[in-house]
């Protein structure tokens, strides 16, 4: 048996409409169609609502279920109240006008007088022509609106950051969402302690923390339209947590113009290159310090791969070869036997990238700048303890002794570089106006040419002079502030922490830019390696007395005698091994014959 066809009474709105006019509401919308419907037999009917959907797209979640209807043959007649709720994109408002010809369903536009049962409208393709323009229209005027606020240096997305909430009192202001923030500055403080980004997200949902798609669901600050799936409300994505990581908004920047969109027609987001995109710094409040968010990105351009038995080693990325300034590589074994079943030493040790690549061509290239790791972390953990103990005791010390590589060495020599730079500006005004007085008086004829052309000449070679003094100055003024500011940087660091009894992965981080080793030296007998450490904010920074003290005649004497008996060791051991070995492969061909 077959099922009565029914007849669609479809009402649609979009925001722009909302606002733009009243009459368009879904309520008046609904009570048109059905007086309309009722009043002419159209029954009976059914109502379908596609609510803040605009008509340039038709992936609305009422139209679908319209089509679908009539696909399935359900539908007998479609009512609008106009034709721009049926769209406003007339290609394919015509298309869909003809599939329900085909299909026989007759389509009725009450307010435009369109009716496909009295025949063909001639005008219909000029009226979705103009109604296309008009949504083209109200696209540039809302872009061009957008495009003001996002320049003053306003929010222009509706939904607030994960992390953010919108001031109760000024929707274009940021608050920090207490709750929220926590999680952002555990996730960078997880960054820091070596975890990547899907260790971090299988943290979070272990521990059933809310993903922020759900949350911001739950807090009614985004609308649970099918974007959010309340059935995975704890599963983080790794993806996630990469994105947060890379976002400037945390440390206080807001970033405008991050996404457009192709053509007013399309949903579809597309990213912005840099140069597009416009950053206000300090408009927001930071939940995460810019020291901290620039560090996290400087990891995060490190791989560090997992073994099967440990987490990544912390010191990749920051042991460099002396050399040719790659960085090392990280070899690990967690082995404890070799394939005889021979008890050997675990590996963990790093040596040049250059090197190893090249070594395995039989290419001669760099050497191999061996370390192992654990020596690496106690020179660093040894040099980290000098440094802040030192920075925390003597603190006047620790930034005069900063500012000795700068040309400005005092802030009594800033004041006056600030004097002089002033003295400066005026006498360079005061060429401007001497220059303007000979012109004029050369004009008058008052000057002659040759006088006129001596005068400007020396007045234009000492404003150069002046201008190249002052950029000199201003570069050494700049400077000194970048000093003080890198001691008070450093030195803000080093209160932080009480003890140094241990290398954390986050306090490696936070200490230490980058550490050079250079190649052993076996010449003496004795392995010596020089291991330069550059701290963050203070680069490679010697604690005075750290030096070994010169040794006496007599310490001295001793200590050749010791490296002579240490070499004579292992050369008689050299010759035991080459001995061993000969004897080894005469064993085994003994064996074979």
């Amino acid at each position: 048996m077959m099922s009565q066809k029914t007849t669609i009474l479809y009402s649609r709105i979009s925001r722009d409409d909302e606002l733009q006019n009243e009459s368009n509401s879904i309520t008046n919308q609904r009570r048109l169609l059905e007086e309309y419907a009722e009043r002419n037999g159209l029954t009976p009917y059914e109502n379908v609502v596609d609510d803040g959907y605009s008509g340039t797209n038709f992936n609305r979640p009422g139209w679908q279920e319209l089509i679908a209807k009539v696909e399935a043959g359900h539908v007998e007649n479609l009512l609008f109240k106009d034709m721009t709720r049926f769209g406003r994109d007339h290609l394919r408002v015509g298309l869909y006008l003809e599939m329900f010809r085909e299909k026989k369903i007759r389509v009725i536009a009450v307010n435009d007088g369109v009716d496909t049962a009295l025949g063909e409208d001639d005008f219909l393709p000029f009226r979705n022509i103009v109604s296309e323009m008009y949504a083209r229209d109200t696209s540039r005027k809302v872009k061009s609106v957008l495009s003001a606020k996002g320049r003053d240096g306003k929010p222009l997305g509706s939904v607030p950051i994960y992390g953010f909430m919108k001031d109760p009192e000024d929707k274009n202001n940021r608050l920090i969402d207490p709750e929220a923030a926590e999680v952002v500055k555990r996730i960078f403080r997880m960054t820091l302690d070596g975890k990547g980004p899907y260790q971090i997200a299988k943290i979070l949902m272990d521990e059933k923390v809310e993903r922020p798609s759900y949350y911001l669901v739950r807090r009614g600050i985004l609308k649970g339209d099918g974007k959010c799936n309340y059935e995975l409300r704890y599963n983080w994505r790794g993806t996630t947590v990469m994105k947060m990581l890379k976002m400037c908004e945390y440390k206080g920047d807001l970033v405008n113009f991050k996404t457009s969109k192709p053509s007013f027609k399309s949903k579809k987001q597309v990213l912005n290159p840099p140069e597009k995109q416009v950053v206000f710094e300090g408009v927001l409040p930071a939940i995460i310090d810019r020291g901290t968010w620039e560090l996290v990105q400087k990891l995060r351009r490190t791989v560090r791969r997992p073994t099967e038995y440990h987490e990544p080693n912390p010191l990749t990325g920051i042991l460099f070869c002396a050399d040719c300034g790659e960085k090392l590589h990280n070899r690990r074994s967690d082995y404890t036997t070799d394939k005889n079943g021979k008890k050997i030493t675990p590996v963990d040790s790093y040596e040049c990238r250059t090197y190893r690549k090249n070594a395995a061509k039989f290419i001669d290239k760099c050497s191999i700048h061996f370390i192992r790791s654990v020596v690496a972390r106690e020179l660093i953990l040894d040099a980290i303890r000098k440094v802040s103990g030192y920075a925390r005791k003597n603190e006047a010390e620790f930034v005069t002794k900063l500012r000795e590589a700068s040309t400005v060495k005092q802030a009594e020599t800033a004041k006056a570089h600030k004097r002089q730079l002033a003295k400066n500006e005026r006498r360079i005004a005061e060429l401007d106006v001497l220059y303007r007085k000979v012109y004029e008086d050369s004009a008058l004829g008052k000057l002659s040419d040759e006088r006129f052309e001596k005068m400007s000449s020396d007045y234009e070679r000492e404003q150069a002079e002046l201008k190249a003094k002052n950029a000199e100055v201003s570069a050494e003024l700049e400077a000194f502030e970048q000093d003080n500011m890198r001691a008070d940087n450093f030195l803000e660091l080093v209160r932080r922490y009480t003890e140094f009894n241990e290398l954390t992965t986050q306090m490696l981080h936070e200490f230490v830019d980058k550490v050079l080793i250079h190649e052993a030296d076996n010449s003496t007998g004795e392995r010596v390696q020089q291991v330069d450490i550059y701290f963050n904010f203070i680069g490679n920074f010697i604690v005075s007395g750290s030096e070994p003290k010169p040794l006496t005649p007599e310490e001295q004497a001793e200590e050749e005698e010791r490296l002579a008996k240490k070499r004579e060791k292992n050369r008689k051991l050299r010759e035991w091994r080459a001995k061993r070995k000969s004897e080894i492969a005469a064993e085994a061909d003994n064996k074979s014959a």
